[in-house]
């Protein structure tokens, strides 16, 4: 390529960034030099109370996981510089795998580096031009992309409508095996999906369900076993991928969980499993970790929604509009985006980290700041936030009493 073109693709995407900064959606980087939590540290020495982790559980930065993830290391080693198939595969990897299986319900697990890979290698091994996907509408990037590359036929139906998806599945009567993906619980919403109107339509269309349970593994339900137990559907879910890197102590790490002949086939065909290195040794010791403390106690998942139930109640009360519901994920809503970035840089003023959200990552005027609570937030804590809302709102005029 010669230097002129060269100049132009660079000068092109600077253009581009130059953009979005002047629009305000150019979209910042914290950064952090202190351990995740209820409060952190920021790299200009700032304290922050942190209101937008998936820290749910507030087991990130807490000490006894760290222990866990050393206690692994020191017995695995690092890492094992090779994918499972050909020698990487730890008794910690097949323990945490029984872990989960257990903890959810199901026959099997397979663990991934990552949430996206498990989306990512889920569809094609396991469907093909013969078959159907029936996706809601909002459901996360990485379930899109995981369709995508799989050459079942798709059809998607609106956010969260039980009619729209029964029409779906009318609509895909004619494949062989047909699949109803949704979030458990979209992220950006708080929305929780009807899993058991989902799976009486699965039973009669006779379709499979799948669930992503990233935002929902360890503290929805009454046990924590996710929204298949909020719903009292556990049993009635064909595939379920989640994440590590969330409640379950925040790290990475991915994981799908099924019937054994689902798991195995992935074992066989999953790209992003095959082709990818082993989860390191550490993460899945300390993953193990945390699952055999919450199969013991529902305490930091009531500490949890106490935070939740105290938070919405006062923003509300404040003259902040919040999405309805009752999921740790409060979006307050702002609904244009140069507003949303200058309400999170005044509340980082303020002490208070937060990010906003718009289009395209939500929909066009639907611009927010999410807030996210934690185990780990004191009330205390809840109280200061909730007066640097105020604050903010006032100053910017967001509200008006």
């Amino acid at each position: 390529m010669s230097d002129q073109a060269k100049n132009a693709f660079f000068g092109g995407l600077q253009q581009t960034l130059d953009q979005l900064r002047e629009q305000g959606l150019y979209k910042p980087e914290r950064v952090l030099a202190s351990r995740q939590g209820a409060e952190v540290v920021a790299q200009d020495g700032s304290k922050l109370i942190n209101m937008c982790a998936n820290n749910y559980l507030g087991l990130s930065g807490e000490e006894w996981v760290a222990q866990a993830s050393i206690a692994a290391t020191e017995q695995y080693g690092y890492g094992l510089s090779s994918v499972r198939f050909i020698c990487g595969t730890q008794t910690v990897h097949k323990k945490l795998e029984q872990a989960i299986s257990s903890f959810l319900g199901t026959e099997d697990t397979i663990l991934y580096a990552a949430a996206f890979d498990a989306n990512g290698g889920v569809f094609e091994p396991l469907f093909d031009e013969n078959d159907a996907i029936i996706s809601d509408a909002l459901n996360h990037a990485s379930i899109i992309d995981g369709i995508r590359l799989c050459k079942a036929a798709r059809f998607r139906y609106q956010h969260n409508d039980m009619a729209d998806l029964e029409t779906q599945l009318q609509a895909a009567a004619g494949k062989r095996h047909k699949v109803i993906v949704t979030d458990g619980v979209f992220s950006m919403d708080g929305t929780i999906a009807q899993l058991d109107k989902i799976c009486d339509l699965a039973d009669k269309y006779g379709a499979l369900v799948m669930i992503d349970e990233c935002h929902a593994s360890g503290f929805m339900g009454a046990t924590g076993r996710g929204t298949h137990e909020h719903h009292n559907v556990m049993g009635r879910i064909d595939i379920i991928t989640g994440t590590l890197g969330k409640a379950l102590g925040g790290a990475m790490g991915g994981f799908t969980s099924a019937r054994k002949e689902v798991i195995d086939m992935l074992r066989q065909k999953s790209r992003p499993y095959l082709f990818s290195n082993t989860l390191a040794p550490s993460i899945a010791g300390a993953s193990l970790a945390v699952l055999e403390r919450l199969s013991t106690s529902t305490e930091l998942r009531d500490r949890l929604h106490e935070n939740t139930a105290f938070f919405r109640k006062e923003i509300e009360a404040l003259g902040f509009t919040i999405k309805p519901g009752t999921h740790p994920v409060v979006p307050v809503m702002l609904f244009d985006a140069p507003v949303a970035q200058k309400f999170a840089a005044r509340m980082y003023e303020l002490g208070v980290l937060l990010s906003g959200f718009f289009y395209p990552v939500v929909p066009m005027g639907q611009a927010r700041v999410r807030v996210q609570l934690s185990a780990a937030h004191t009330r205390g804590q809840l109280v200061t936030v909730l007066a640097a809302f105020e604050q903010a709102g006032r100053e910017l005029g967001l509200l008006k009493n």
